[in-house]
This record gives C-alpha cells, structure tokens and sequence, in this order.
C-alpha cells in the first residue's frame, strides 16, 4: 500500500469536479460484478459520455507521468478511470475486485494486481468514506487530500464507509503489474526508492549506483511477465 501524493493539482482537481458535475451519473451496482453488487452503494459516472472519457484520458497520462506509481505498480495495462461519488449513507461494503477484467466494448481483458483510488475530495469536505483495507497488520484506514493517491493489492479485502455528511468523489482504476507476485513488487519499490533517495542525496559514487541500477533492471528483466 502506497500513497502518492499530488497526483492532480489543486487547479486539476478543480477542473475536473467541474466538469464531473455537468456529466450524466448512474447506479453503482450496475457495474459491479458478483456479490460485489449487494454491498455496492454509490454513483458513477456514465463511462459512455465523452466528457467522462475525455478525464479518464488524461488521469491515464498523469498515471504514466508520475514515476512514483510506475515504481509501486508496474503496470503493463490499465483499465480506463472511473469516476464513482458517495453522498450522504452511500457506502460500499466488503469485497474484492474481480480478477479479470474485461475493457469496455473491446475483446481485452486484464488481470487485476493493482487498484488505485484518486481523491477529488478534500477531506473536510466529507464524513466518513474512508476507505479501508484490510492486511496482515489490521485494517488500514485512508483519507487523502484531494489530488492524492492510493495504490494497493487488488486481492485485498476492501470497503469503502458510509458518508455521513457531505459528498465524496474519486477515481478508481486498476492495473495489471508486468510483475504479478505482490511481495516481490514491494521488494522492487523498496529497491528502487532506495536507488532514486540516493541518487537525490548526491552522495553515493556513480559506479555505485550503476550497479544498484543493473540490478534492479535485471530482476525486472527475470520476473516480467508480458
């Protein structure tokens, strides 16, 4: 689980609540799959729309422009951004995302490794909506600035708490990691933060970092899976 900060300006995020809020919203449920839909409390943005569209385009290319979340993730292919908003006992309860994923009116389909929640809310502006994930160490609650990110395994158990006063917007998507064991993806995040704070300190010896780099690119190289 990592939070990337500033993944959307303040004006970005502006920008984009504007133009949410001219588009057309539907039923949560109806693009949830399983027993996902009975806990499924929530709007989302009719994905058909071209405004819609034309954000989920640009939150990709901000994706790809943030090296952070290339490091945590790895994708290989990401599902086009939805827009989902939370109103007043709106909630999304326990589940899963699904495995497999087929992208929108194409034959494609993806592995889900990586989910990624985006904030378009700040946090005074909502109660409740955390989102909570559940791991080895308990249940982690997360509440971000609006702009900011959060990456975390797609097989976690996961919800999202009932709103209890104001609205709370975001965009989801979800990833599909050239490297699909989640540990080792954590141990190449480990490694390449590590790479860029010493390369950031200017402290450590070039032929130094040649090797670290060598070696990260070479356990990318071995455990890829295209």
């Amino acid at each position: 689980m990592v939070v990337i900060e500033k993944v959307l300006s303040k004006e970005q995020v502006s920008a984009y609540r504007q133009q949410l809020a001219q588009c057309p919203w539907g039923d949560g449920r109806q693009t949830a799959m399983g027993m996902a839909a009975s806990v499924k409390q929530n709007h989302q943005a009719d994905a058909q729309d071209a405004n819609v569209q034309q954000l989920a385009n640009q939150l990709l290319a901000r994706i790809g422009d943030t090296p952070k979340i290339v490091s945590a993730a790895l994708p290989h292919k990401i599902f086009p951004p939805c827009f989902n908003r939370y109103s007043e006992t709106e909630e999304y309860g326990y589940h899963v995302d699904a495995a497999i994923m087929r992208i929108p009116h194409t034959s494609e389909v993806i592995r889900s490794d990586v989910s990624m929640t985006v904030f378009l809310s700040e946090p005074e502006e909502y109660d409740g909506g955390e989102l909570v994930i559940s791991t080895e160490f308990g249940q982690q609650q997360i509440k971000l600035p609006a702009g900011y990110a959060v990456v975390y395994p797609s097989s976690s158990l996961h919800k999202v708490t009932a709103v209890t006063k104001g609205q709370r917007v975001a965009a989801i998507t979800w990833m599909q990691s050239m490297v699909a064991d989640s540990n080792l993806r954590q141990t190449l995040y480990q490694l390449d933060q590590s790479i860029q704070k010493l390369i950031n300190a200017n402290k450590t010896d070039r032929a130094e970092l040649d090797n670290l780099h060598n070696v990260y690119h070479n356990l990318i190289r071995q455990f890829t899976q295209l």
